[in-house]
């Protein structure tokens, strides 16, 4: 939040003042009494006296004292009963950033452990995720990085946000919009990942009351109304559940709830119903002594009222990834309305509201992790995978996102091993996750002891058994439907590596043909030329160049005369570039990713073809009487001269229109000729013609040259029924063949 800044005060230690009893400083002591001994008080009180002299002369934009906002923090974290060091580091997480207090200081007074932290948490005080610049992200790489090395950066980092959250009133309305949207987006997730319930709903709710104002009154106001209608019939249901567990002698505490009013929302627009159709806006919760009661209380409510088929989920035996564990029910209640119940141990309870934090590893120095934590850290550590194979901070971001998916499904391996991905994961999806190498060389799946498709959606209870070959790698194609990050993550680092690779390779060829158009011997240039050529640009490497020439991020024939630069070869200074160049590039088509085929024209071998150096996306080739390509014909740096290679083999894809005639079985005649002609259809879509009496087919089919082209056309022509044929060569452009 804004504040006004005065410099840091001579001297830190200042006597504690004398508090009201209401005040943010009394409550959180009170708090602390709670589960601390005094001597842990007073070092955090100590911290408080230490953050009151260094914020001294601060205020927030509502008109307090700066320091009531670390105070309200640490009471944030006291509730979940964390450890001094953290509720420490609550109280001087600003005092870095904000004043002239340094991490040495903090050190040497709280320890090494607390400085770290207040260091963590000094890196994130900027972020703005909404606009999405590569700074912005970056620094979100730096909070994931700090959180991985330590969770309780993110514990305190929330405990941030829900205060700022809950003091949002006063800043401007489109401030207000923007940090609720990345509340929303990245730190409402992060609590719901990390098992902080009351967090997770406290930050969807106040997010959704600056982003939509509106709906979020409305709601309210119809929330409360409700409240009172159905009073009566909350109240039957609690007496009855009370008293049927009270006959069967089993200890538990009932308690009816309204869901928080942003999963109102998500309801009403995820299923488009009004509020009225809502009938589950109360839940019930019983809380019980043990595991084996939880499913006792579940058959005795099942007794008292009819169970809702396909409604019931049992997240004790399968928990959540975040560690929540309860039982879900869905029961007709009185009047036919329906009523969702959770049944749960109190031990799950805990768990269920503070999450990650309910067994602090740092309370005690047993190195003993319990199930929770083990998630934790192993999701912490599928981060730190991520981030090593995204080289790009948003793509980064991108990725992670998208591994704060709340809904999973519960597959299973092989081996019987329970493994929890995002719902709507694939095949390839489960094959990251069980090992990387297992991901890069999948070529086909088992799911249920069936062969599937790699792109098949997996669903709760699929065995799913992975079939590797030694020498299979990563499809572009499946970047189309993986779900995760680590997956897509792992499948984008092998393309880059695999594009930067053969890009190295085009360019070497591009650069030896600019360097023989000026008559130099690509043979001559020595290691001492390409050494100093490398230190000039500030590459890595050779190889690094000759990627960006084959990426047309460099200019072959601008590299070649710096190249013979420094090898000396130059006499008189630089000469005149050539306005073309001498030689031509053979086209094999097994170029891979570095050479790309026009999507607007389809060239084929035997089409006459150029070649276009496009930025980021290498040498792209056309026919050279494409239309995209005109404005360019007069720029020589633009384009090179290419040809066919006449020994290559490979299938390129054509785009044909068809007129038929309309009748019945011609999609089938037509497919089995194109078969005929050894050629594959790549994709086929329909319309009617302006009359009804044709229909005109678009087919997408892969032929091997132009000559296999002209055969299949010629076999089309004989089908009795087809009245023209066109190979279509960009919007409006297509050639006729009679």
């Amino acid at each position: 939040m804004s504040k006004t800044t005065a410099k840091r005060p001579a001297e830190i230690a200042v006597p504690a003042p004398l508090l009201p009893a209401d005040s943010e400083e009394s409550q959180l002591t009170l708090r602390l009494r709670e589960y601390l001994k005094q001597d842990d008080i007073d070092s955090i009180w100590a911290a408080y006296r230490f953050s009151a002299a260094a914020h001294e002369g601060q205020i927030r934009r509502s008109g307090e004292p700066y320091v009531i906002h670390p105070v309200s923090v640490a009471g944030i974290l006291a509730e979940l009963h964390l450890d001094p060091p953290t509720l420490i580091a609550a109280l001087l997480h600003d005092v870095v950033e904000d004043t002239g207090v340094t991490k040495q200081e903090i050190s040497e007074q709280f320890g090494k452990q607390v400085a770290e932290l207040v260091d963590g948490l000094s890196k994130l005080d900027k972020i703005e995720f909404q606009s999405a610049t590569q700074a912005q992200a970056e620094n979100f790489r730096k909070m994931l990085l700090a959180m991985s090395q330590d969770v309780r950066v993110i514990l305190v980092k929330l405990a941030d946000r829900l205060h700022n959250m809950s003091t949002l009133d006063v800043m401007k309305p489109e401030k207000q919009k923007r940090i609720a949207r990345e509340t929303l987006d990245i730190y409402a997730p992060i609590a719901n990942r990390l098992g902080l319930n009351e967090i997770y709903q406290t930050l969807e709710d106040l997010s959704f009351k600056y982003l939509y104002p509106m709906r979020y009154r409305v709601i309210s106001k119809a929330v409360m109304a409700a409240r009172g209608n159905r009073k009566e019939v909350v109240g039957k249901i609690l007496d009855s559940i009370r008293q049927r567990l009270k006959d069967q002698h089993i200890d538990a505490e009932v308690t009816g709830r309204e869901k928080h009013l942003y999963s109102i929302y998500k309801k009403m627009t995820g299923k488009t119903v009004t509020f009225s159709q809502i009938y589950d806006i109360y839940g019930f919760r019983v809380v019980v002594r043990d595991l084996p009661t939880c499913y006792h209380t579940l058959g005795l409510l099942h007794g008292l009222y009819k169970p809702i088929p396909g409604k019931f989920k049992d997240y004790i035996a399968i928990p959540k990834a975040n560690g929540y564990q309860s039982l879900h029910t869905t029961l007709f209640g009185p009047f036919g309305t329906p009523i969702e119940v959770q049944i749960r141990s109190r031990e799950m309870h805990n768990i269920a509201d503070a999450g990650v934090a309910a067994h602090w590893l740092y309370k005690t120095t047993d190195a003993h992790l319990t199930a929770l934590q083990q998630q934790t850290h192993q999701w912490l550590q599928r981060l730190l995978d991520i981030q090593s194979e995204s080289s790009d901070s948003l793509e980064f971001l991108e990725h992670f996102k998208v591994d704060l998916f709340p809904d999973e499904v519960y597959v299973f391996t092989p081996k019987g091993t329970i493994m929890a991905l995002p719902k709507g994961a694939t095949a390839v999806d489960f094959a990251y996750a069980v090992h990387t190498d297992i991901g890069n060389r999948c070529v086909a799946v088992k799911i249920n002891q069936e062969l599937a498709p790699l792109r098949t959606e997996l669903h709760n209870g699929d065995h799913v058994e992975i079939i590797t070959a030694a020498h299979a790698h990563p499809n572009p194609a499946w970047l189309n439907y993986v779900l995760t990050g680590k997956a897509r993550a792992h499948i984008r680092h092998y393309l880059k590596s695999m594009q930067s690779t053969e890009s190295a390779l085009l360019g070497e060829r591009m650069l030896n043909q600019a360097l023989r158009a000026l008559h130099a011997n690509p043979s001559t240039i020595d290691d001492n030329a390409w050494q100093r050529l490398v230190r000039d640009y500030g590459a890595k490497s050779k190889d690094e160049i000759l990627a960006d020439v084959g990426l047309g991020k460099r200019l072959n024939v601008m590299v070649a005369h710096q190249l013979m630069a420094q090898a000396g070869q130059q006499e008189g200074g630089a000469p005149k570039l050539p306005s073309k160049v001498l030689d031509t590039i053979t086209i094999r088509g097994s170029e891979g990713m570095a050479v790309q085929f026009a999507q607007c024209c389809r060239p084929i071998p035997g089409d006459p073809i150029l070649g276009f150096i496009n930025k980021d996306k290498g040498l792209v080739i056309h026919t050279h009487d494409c239309p995209a390509i005109r404005k360019f014909r007069l720029d020589p740096d633009k384009w090179l001269d290419v040809e066919w290679d006449p020994q290559g083999h490979r299938l390129y894809k054509v785009s044909l229109k068809l007129v038929v005639a309309n009748r019945r079985g011609m999609l089938a005649k037509i497919a089995s000729t194109i078969a005929e002609a050894e050629s594959n259809i790549d994709n086929v879509s329909m319309e009617e013609a302006d009359n009804s009496t044709y229909t005109n087919m678009n087919f997408t089919v892969q032929v091997e040259n132009r000559v296999h082209l002209a055969e299949l056309m010629r076999r089309l022509r004989k089908i009795p029924d087809v009245v023209r044929i066109n190979r279509v060569k960009g919007a409006g452009n297509e050639q006729r063949v009679q």
